[in-house]
Formats: structure tokens, sequence, C-alpha cells
């Protein structure tokens, strides 16, 4: 059985996807399947088993059309996106079974059972979503003597999901005597990152090392699964931290906590107020106060962090 899987964009979905992934594979006794999607997704997902190809698709709709007529033949494809370039993929696509992913058909459930739902419903099946799976084979780092926070300020979805520097600042000086401190983070995400970086290095905080921008996704993945305390906003590396398990506080704001948050991670708090305001799900504020997180204050996520089981 050829299957043709496309992923979804963000890193935090495409590590909600593999739940619905495993599903689908366990269904066939030897699929033989192909991922096409972002660099990140590629990256991220081309280790899962029965994964004989990848690809990495382009954004511009020549390139599209090219990838597909290369791709070949498949019995099936499944695609978790809903972009019109999306669109305009499967109908490329040579499957003789296609199946696209429309969010609109499943709402008030997290965001991981819709994926495994649409998966149920293009099957007929009736699976339950489990754990998030990546198989990495990720190298791992050198041991630290202190355990470790790691610490993802930025959220590529807009400045209405991010907390304020000077708050993580103060919470990860709080730490600094039992944790070492990351900073993780991506290219869009560094100035945020070196702010908390040289808040701490001016309060004497010197067990701190800022990489954001500065890893791959491979590498990401291994400093994060080796940390003992994740402290984040609604970001992709908090899917990450969920699938290690790792102790969490997540500060949640614009974002709707039921369908995004950690998904079958134990050890995991979330702090967010709640607003008449909440959830908007919107990029910028647009009362422009943006007190579902400007009033959150550090306190509060050391309180979350004191309730862990640590």
């Amino acid at each position: 059985m050829k299957i043709l899987i496309e992923l979804p964009t963000w890193l935090g979905d495409t590590v909600m996807v593999t739940p619905a992934i495993e599903n689908l594979i366990s269904n066939y006794s030897e699929p033989d399947i192909t991922l096409i999607g972002t660099k990140p997704s590629i990256e991220l997902l081309k280790n899962l088993k029965h994964v004989n190809k990848t690809q990495h698709i382009e954004k511009s709709y020549l390139s599209i059309y090219k990838i597909s007529k290369k791709l070949g033949e498949f019995d099936i494809f499944f695609s978790f996106r809903e972009s019109f370039r999306s669109k305009y993929l499967k109908y490329q696509v040579c499957s003789k079974n296609k199946f696209k992913f429309k969010r609109s058909r499943y709402e008030s459930l997290h965001q991981v059972e819709k994926y495994n739902q649409f998966i149920n419903d293009s099957l007929k099946t009736n699976f339950k979503p489990g754990k998030l799976i990546i198989n990495s084979g990720f190298v791992k780092n050198n041991i630290r003597l202190k355990p470790i926070l790691g610490i993802n300020p930025g959220a590529s979805y807009g400045s209405a999901k991010m907390w304020y520097p000077e708050e993580f600042a103060k919470v990860a000086e709080k730490l600094s005597n039992k944790y070492d401190i990351l900073i993780f983070g991506s290219n869009n995400e560094q100035g945020i990152a070196n702010e908390i970086e040289n808040l701490l290095i001016k309060k004497g905080v010197f067990n701190v090392k800022n990489y954001a921008g500065k890893t791959s996704i491979s590498e990401l993945v291994s400093y994060i699964s080796e940390t003992h305390l994740f402290i984040t906003g609604d970001t992709g590396s908090m899917h990450l931290a969920a699938t290690f398990q790792i102790p969490s506080v997540t500060i949640f704001g614009p974002t709707i906590e039921k369908e995004t948050s950690q998904w079958m991670n134990k050890q995991s708090i979330v702090v967010k107020k709640d607003l008449s305001c909440q959830p908007c799900m919107q990029k910028v504020c647009p009362l422009g106060h943006h007190n579902c997180m400007k009033l959150i204050m550090a306190d509060e996520v050391l309180d979350a962090v004191k309730s862990l089981k640590l």
C-alpha cells in the first residue's frame, strides 16, 4: 500500500499529528509511506517507521506541480493542511483515493483528536489517539551537573501569544541556583531570547545558554528531551516537551487551551487568565492592552513550578 502524507506546516501541529499517523500506519500490514511537507516537519518525522521517502515542498505552484509529477502514483493520499496550495497539490497528485483535513468539521476537540478523527472518518475506523511519538534517534548531548530548565519565550503565531521577557527572566533567576538554563527559539525569536539572556547576565546569572536560532530541528529535539523542567508559551517546542513527558508550565493567552495544550503529559500545568476577551485567536491583541499576558506575573509561574512533582 503506497501512501502519501502531506504534513502540517507548523512544528507543534506536526508533533500533534503523530498519533493519527501511527493509527493510519497500523491500519495496513506493509505500508510504503512518503512524507511531503516543510523542511521542519520533514526533519521531525523522517524517522517514523515505514517512511521510505520524504519530499520537501516549496511554496511556488510551479514547484508543487513539478514535485507532484515526480512523486509517482499512490494508493491513497492524506493531507493534514488546509491552504489553497494544499488543495492544488491534492488536485495534482496521482492517487486512487484522496483525503484532505478540514478543521471546521472537528470543533471542540483537542488538535490531536481532530487529526485522529480525520483519519477515522477517512478510513471508516475507530482508533483512539495515543501518545505523541517521535522516532528520532537524535544524538544525546553532554550530561550537565545541574538539572536543566528549558525556556521557550517566542511564538511564531504572533506577538499576542508571547509573555514578557522581564517576567521570564524573573522566573529563570529564581530557579537558576537549582537549574542550568537553556533558552530556545527560532531565528525570528532571537530578539526576545537575547533580551532574556541579557537580563539574566545583568542579574549575575551566568549558567544560561541561548540556543535561539542556533539549532537544527534534530538538535532542538535532543536538547528538549534532556530538560528536567520546561517553561513556555503556546509553542511548537511545548509539544516536543510533552512528547518526552517533561514537567511543564505553559503560559496561555489568546489561544484555546483545550485545543492546543500539551497532550497526555501528566506533569503539565497551564497558567492563564480568564478574561472576557479570551480566547481571541488573534496574532496581535485587537484591544491593544494585551492583558491576557500582561496580567500574568512571575510569581504565578513560580507557584505552578512548585506544584509540579519535581
